[in-house]
């Protein structure tokens, strides 16, 4: 699985960054749900002042999604030396 990360400012003017994003063809099953759930933690994030600077999605998504779904959008297919 592919994985991008993000680096935004906030409102308030603290740069924030968000890692393990899974990188998704638009035809996945996947793909429509991932994004929702982005833009709703990008939102959450954007918009009030945190502690941190770094975020983890795999670890959002790991709270927000059934266990199941998240095992198998997790488990796909891995590239070599991220070819």
């Amino acid at each position: 699985m592919l994985c991008k990360s993000l680096e935004f400012k906030n409102v308030f003017g603290q740069k924030i960054k968000v890692i393990e994003i899974p990188v998704l063809e638009t035809n996945n099953y996947y793909y429509f749900m991932i994004q929702i759930r982005l833009q709703i933690y990008i939102s959450f994030l954007y918009n009030k002042p945190h502690e941190k600077s770094c975020y983890s999605f795999r670890e959002y998504l790991k709270r927000k999604l059934s266990w199941p779904d998240f095992k198998e959008l997790y488990s796909m297919k891995q590239f070599k030396s991220n070819a």
